[in-house]
């Protein structure tokens, strides 16, 4: 009650009204600055997390998932190919269990210790060993010419698609669900700031025509510098996180979404693979009832089917984002690929139906003419076209962020500055009254 009286008796005199408007400016652009420097932080913040840390994280979450695969893929081509097993195919299994163990510590190293993606890096760790004994296991037996190799192979096929690929796409979905929250943090309007500059602007201007009623003088030169300060501060913070807004949808639309169909392409293109060359391991051994129609299926030729289906999708898709240029021509190479694999694949097909086994395994794993050849030129476009997304993300991401850059400290300066400005010309017009 104390303090409310001696306000409203500081109030009744010109001197205390001036003041009031004084400590009221000098608290408006203070708090306008604070306020805009901390959005601008964070939103620093999460744009830098888009570049060095979430879109890393997402890269190496469908690395994981390509490598096992495509593993997977090698192991079963080494298989077919007979013993002993061609020194390529091994080679490129070892590089891609080796790849897929290094993205798994860089991205324990980078996820929290506890979430979804920890709980999935640690059944990865668990279950890649398994899996491993199992192909060796596998290769012995074949080297061997025993029968025992193939049901190892499958066992081993059985474990990465019901165990290991399911967790390495619950790494992947889940940091690529934290790559767009950061984007979306980074994008979000700073409205708090916003708000008050509109706010201390206003108020700036009334006091100067208040003044100016009073006093009939044109300008008070404090006010005019923190109303300019403040004017300042709101344009480089409508500019600066208007172009990083602008860059950052850039990333997603022009970068991400096409790197998401991308890796579901190819990863869809390595599962057929797999399931293709296990086609002609398992001799149609493996058999499983069709769930509409109840006629039994050969179940990899099955799921080579559907992958081969959610395939052509999901490069229609990369091909729609891509609207031309460098990476849509990639894609209709791939495209063209594909369709050359589904037909040859039919050929091979129709070999081992008629029973000539040696000639199917020829059209899968042999030449120039082979699946496997289609296979290999579907997998070098998409490369491409990752490679060439993955710096399109990169570049937007990257100029983003470098827009909100010094914002944050320079707010602070320029609140400063207004607030020195506002408190020298409410001054100048108390020292009229001593």
């Amino acid at each position: 009650m104390e303090g409310t009286e001696r306000l409203r008796a500081a109030a009744a005199t010109e001197p205390g009204r001036l003041r009031i408007i004084g400590a009221a400016l000098a608290l408006l652009v203070v708090a306008f600055g604070a306020v805009t420097a901390w959005e601008v932080s964070d939103r620093y913040s999460a744009a830098h997390d888009v570049v060095h840390r979430s879109q890393q994280l997402s890269a190496d979450a469908a690395g994981i998932y390509s490598s096992l695969a495509d593993a997977d893929t090698a192991a079963a081509s080494a298989f077919l190919s007979g013993a002993p097993e061609p020194v390529k195919l091994r080679d490129d299994y070892d590089e891609d269990i080796k790849a897929a163990s290094r993205l798994l510590i860089d991205a324990a190293s980078h996820t929290d210790s506890t979430g979804a993606s920890d709980e999935a890096i640690k059944k990865l760790n668990e279950g890649l060993p398994v899996y491993t004994g199992l192909i060796e296991q596998a290769r012995s037996y074949n080297r061997q010419g025993l029968p025992l190799g193939a049901a190892y192979l499958r066992y081993a096929n059985e474990r990465m698609t019901e165990d290991l690929l399911p967790e390495a796409k619950t790494l992947y979905d889940t940091e690529t669900g934290r790559l767009a929250a950061d984007n979306e943090r980074a994008r979000r309007w700073p409205y708090a700031s916003t708000a008050l500059a509109v706010l201390a602007l206003g108020v700036l201007c009334w006091a100067q025509r208040r003044d100016h009623r009073r006093t009939n003088r044109v300008f008070n030169l404090g006010l005019v510098c923190a109303t300019a300060a403040s004017l300042v501060l709101l344009v480089w913070l409508g500019v600066g996180q208007s172009l990083a807004r602008d860059n950052l949808n850039s990333a997603q639309e022009r970068g991400q979404a096409s790197l998401k169909e991308l890796n579901d392409a190819r990863i869809e293109s390595l599962k057929a693979r797999a399931n293709e060359n296990l086609t002609m391991v398992s001799l149609g051994a493996v058999i499983e009832k069709d769930s509409r129609t109840g006629v039994d299926e050969d179940k990899y030729e099955k799921d080579y089917q559907t992958a081969m289906g959610e395939l052509d999708r999901a490069l229609a898709r990369a091909e729609k984002l891509a609207d031309g240029g460098p990476v849509g021509e990639q894609v209709g190479k791939a495209r063209a690929a594909y369709a050359q694999w589904q037909s040859r694949h039919k050929e091979a097909r129709a070999s081992d139906t008629a029973g000539d086994y040696r000639a199917a395994v020829t059209k899968v794993i042999d030449g120039k003419e082979s699946t496997g050849h289609s296979f290999g030129q579907v997998e070098k476009a998409l490369e491409t076209s990752l490679d060439e997304k993955q710096r399109d993300f990169e570049r937007f991401a990257a100029a983003g962020q470098s827009r909100l850059s010094g914002l944050a400290v320079g707010a602070g300066v320029l609140a400063l500055v207004a607030a020195a400005g506002a408190v020298l010309g409410i001054g100048r017009r108390l020292s009229e009254y001593r």
